[in-house]
Formats: structure tokens, sequence, C-alpha cells
């Protein structure tokens, strides 16, 4: 007798390889089984999910159109559907007579969406089972000594490392999809029209697994060995694998396997520094899980007290449009709209000058952030931002105030970065700083005073 429908439903893991549930629903679609529904489902309605920036959903797009075209060739193929899950996903087990629904877990609040779903299918009488897929450590699987999270990376990296991870699971070979009527992508109205401001990220990123392992192979024999200047803007350095992990189309586990592998000696030099910025990653989600609440929430309640000042709407506009007359920040500030990015040593010095510098309250930075970064997750984003505001998790110390000027000195000295992105910067028609960087130092240190003295909630 033929096993009912299994449905396979993909969040931010859009591969095909190193895929846990998709493997499993392989599995059970065989010959003698049913038959595989690979489902994605855009749900911006539920409490719990924050609903995608901009370039996030411009990339979005793309990679469901890959992976589309991946799971065609397998014999599958992917059914879109839109709204709340909780309401969607039930209709579409009874729609499609579905006796398994697999996924792959999540750590962020919609995790509660899942465990809601899981109860209410199981009493129905559908399999429900999630995996492992899309970090190294489990967010539970790790406490410090006395029992509660980590709260410092150091020592949550070294106890991870302790850990043994698995081996990336293979991709299937065939998919017996089961064609199932959906939305078509182009209704979600995904890509900018009016206007059409993507014509940066088109030139800069081609989204979706082929293209995460053709970056991945790029880093690794070009990149890696000159990873120690990866602070040097300038320098084609660091790996640009972040929007891939965040959409899931590279696994952090294929990540830690290939540097592990075989590797040229420049490259084995740096491989466990980039690693460490995996861990990081790794911190974030497990920062993330503890305190849900993060990009609104300081995780250190002092800061509760800070003085935030009103944002000047000139000022905040000069940030977000790159005008501020400080090269390095406006360097920064004109590649994250023209491509959805930042290299991470000027997101730290355009994240200080707002906060620090302008006052301006690192949640509207957070926001503009998410909005306009195709990597823009819900750990790294926040968790970043109260880094540098020296409200969160082994936050910098509020007192590290970044000056642009300083640190374009000592990693963009021949100004190649901000000739880039910043090419009239010596010119009479560049504009005069918008703040004296050494007054509003001593401003942002008087109302660091505030949270000194404040009492713990």
């Amino acid at each position: 007798m033929t096993r009912p429908t299994t449905i396979v439903w993909l969040r931010d893991d859009l591969r095909i390889a190193d895929n846990p549930a998709l493997l499993a629903g392989a599995e059970r679609a065989r010959p003698d089984g049913g038959e595989l529904v690979v489902l994605y489902l855009l749900d911006e309605a539920s409490p719990g999910i924050r609903p995608l920036g901009g370039a996030a959903r411009w990339w979005l797009h793309h990679s469901l159109r890959a992976l589309d075209d991946d799971l065609r060739a397998r014999g599958g193929s992917l059914t879109l559907l839109r709204g709340r899950a909780e309401a969607v996903l039930p209709t579409l087990v009874r729609r499609v007579g579905a006796g398994t629904v697999l996924w792959n877990r999540r750590y962020g609040a919609s995790r509660e969406i899942d465990a809601r779903l899981k109860a209410a299918l199981r009493e129905e009488g559908v399999e429900v089972e999630s995996f492992s897929a899309n970090l190294l450590v489990e967010p539970w699987t790790l406490e410090t000594a006395s029992g509660t999270p980590y709260r410092v990376f150091t020592p949550f990296w070294r106890a991870a490392q302790l850990l043994p991870f698995r081996e990336p699971a293979p991709a299937p070979d065939e998919l017996r999809g089961a064609p199932v009527e959906g939305d078509a992508l182009d209704d979600w109205g995904l890509l900018p029209t009016r206007p059409d401001w993507a014509e940066g990220l088109r030139t800069a990123w081609v989204p979706g697994e082929a293209s995460a392992q053709r970056r991945l192979e790029h880093f690794v024999e070009h990149g890696l060995a000159e990873y120690h200047r990866r602070d040097e803007p300038a320098v084609d350095a660091t790996s640009r694998l972040s929007p891939h992990l965040r959409f899931g189309e590279l696994s952090p586990l294929q990540l830690w396997h290939r540097l592990h592998g075989e590797l040229a000696p420049g490259a084995r030099r740096n491989a466990a520094g980039f690693l460490r910025e995996v861990g990081w990653r790794e911190f974030g989600w497990h920062v993330l899980f503890h305190v849900p609440e993060l990009a609104t929430r300081n995780l250190r309640p002092e800061f509760d007290a800070f003085p935030w000042s009103p944002p000047s709407p000139d000022e905040l506009a000069a940030w977000q449009g790159g005008r501020t007359g400080i090269p390095l920040v406006d360097a920064g500030m004109r590649e994250l709209w023209t491509t959805g990015f930042m290299h991470n040593r000027v997101r730290m010095v355009a994240a200080s000058f707002l906060v620090k510098n302008l006052l301006i309250d690192w949640r509207i930075g957070e926001q503009w952030f998410w909005d306009t970064l195709v990597d823009a997750d819900e750990a790294s984003n926040p968790g970043n931002w109260q880094w540098v505001a020296g409200s969160g998790a082994d936050a910098a110390p509020y007192f590290r105030v970044f000056n642009p000027e300083l640190q374009a000195a000592k990693f963009d000295p021949g100004g190649e970065y901000r000739d880039r992105w910043v090419p009239e910067r010596m010119s009479p028609e560049y504009p005069d700083p918008i703040v004296d960087l050494a007054q509003s130092r001593h401003r942002a240190l008087a109302a660091f005073e505030h949270v000194k003295h404040a009492r713990p909630v």
C-alpha cells in the first residue's frame, strides 16, 4: 500500500545538499512510498515573524527561483504558499492527504509557531519530525558551569569546538515530486519596481546554492590566504558568504568541513580565524534563542537609562545616504545602498558613528540595516548593533568609540575604498562633517554616565 504524501517545509534552508529534512522526505518518497511536496511558505503575518527587509526580499525571490530549478532537475518542484503558517500548513496537509511533515529547526521566536504546529498536527495523526540543519551547535546544547546561557563569546566558542560536528548530509539523487497548485513567485512582489533600486544587487550577487558553492571554492582558493587582511575594506580578503548562509544556500557544516579539508598552506594558517567568525554567528543564535526580543530590548537593562537624542531627520538622512562628511562612514553607507552589503570593519565604524557620535538609538540603525542588507538575520543583525552600542552580549565597552579618521588611516591607508565609493571626497562639493568627532565623543561619554549610575531593573 502506498504511503501518504510527505511535506518538507523549507524556511531558511534553501538548498538541496546537507538538508536533513529534504533527504528524509526523499527517502520516504522512494518508488514504494508516497510522493513529496516541497513547500516554501511566505509568512509575514504570524506573531514572532519579522517581515524581511527590501534587500532580503530581492535575494529571496532569486534564491527560490534557483531552488525550484534545482528541484526540477531531480524530479521535484517547489510549492509556494503565503499566509499564517498555523492556518496554511494544516490546510495543505488535509488537501494533499499528507501523513508526514518534516522541517529543519528554527531558533528565534518563530520556534513557538513550530511547537504549536507540531502538537496540532500530531493530534490529527500526522507524523512530524524536525532536524538540526542550520547551526553547528543547537542553542540548548551548551550552557555555562552554573547552568546559564553563555553571554561571553570566547568560552562559548571554546566549549562549542569540543562537540562533534556531523558530516554534511548528501543531496538526494531523485525526488518524486507531487504537483500541487500554489502561488506564482512573481505575484509575491518581492522585487522592487518603482523605482527599481536593485541594479547594484544584480551586479554584485547571484543567489542560489550553486553560486554559494562557487563562492566558497573561490574564497578557499583565492581569498582565505589573504584573510589575515580582512579588516582592510579595499582588499578582497573576506568570503562574502554571509547572505548564502543567511538563506541556508550553504550550511555551516559544509563550511566547517570544507575548511578542515585540503587547503593550501597559506589558507590553512587563516582557517581557524575564519571559523572563529562563523563561531560568532553561532553565538548570536545562542543569545537570540534565550532572548527572542534581541532586536528591541537592551540585553543589559542598565542601558534602558541611556539618554538617546531624538534623531534629527537631517542627520539621520545624511547617515543613511552616505552624506555625513566623514569619508569612511559615507563609503560604507553607499556600498550598502548600492550592493546590499558592507565590509564588516566599516559596519562597526558606521554603527558607532550613528550610536555614539550622533547619539541615535541603536534600534534605528538596526532597522535600517535590516531593510538594506542582503545578509541581515534575526540574530547577527541586532546582536552586532548591541555589541557596538555596548548594551549586548560580550559587548564592546561603551567608551570605545570608533574614530572614523583613525580607522581609515589604519585600514584604508591608500584611500582605495573611500575613493571607490566617495570619489568627490577631496573636492569642494564634498560636505563638511555633520558633527565634530572629538566633541561628539565627549558628549557620548557624558551620556554614558547615566548608564553607569542606573539601577538594575
